[in-house]
């Protein structure tokens, strides 16, 4: 087996990266927009005054504000995750299934550019 059966070449890895880079770009945009939303909605105004429909209001924000903190937390973790890709880029490790130690198919990372497993391994996982 050569090297190349088992490395993507440099100009994959290109494309890849520029993926990566978008995605990262259109994430960060996104969870600076939740992290707004959360600043936005943690600042209650002026008005102190309490009432019966108040009291429902609070549940519907709490609620709204512990929705908005998983999707910045999910948010962050795919962030982490396409950083962890550019690093596996750029040691050379990337597109390589952690699982079956083959090349993950292009088709696959560009709908999932921070994937380290190929189908065949994820579907064995859930088994």
């Amino acid at each position: 087996m050569n090297e190349e059966n088992i490395r993507y070449s440099r100009e994959d890895l290109s494309e890849f990266d520029q993926i990566i880079q978008d995605k990262l770009t259109a994430a960060r945009k996104e969870l600076a927009f939740i992290k707004e939303t959360l600043t936005r909605s943690n600042d209650s105004g002026t008005d102190t005054t309490a009432s019966s429909a108040k009291v429902l209001e609070d549940g519907a924000e709490t609620a709204e504000k512990e929705s908005m903190n998983q999707l910045a937390s999910r948010q962050m973790k795919f962030i982490q995750q396409l950083e962890n890709a550019q690093v596996r880029i750029k040691n050379g490790t990337y597109g390589v299934c952690i699982g079956t130690g083959k090349l993950i198919p292009k088709e696959r990372l560009r709908a999932v550019p921070h994937t380290q497993h190929s189908i065949e391994a994820k579907m064995a996982r859930r088994d």
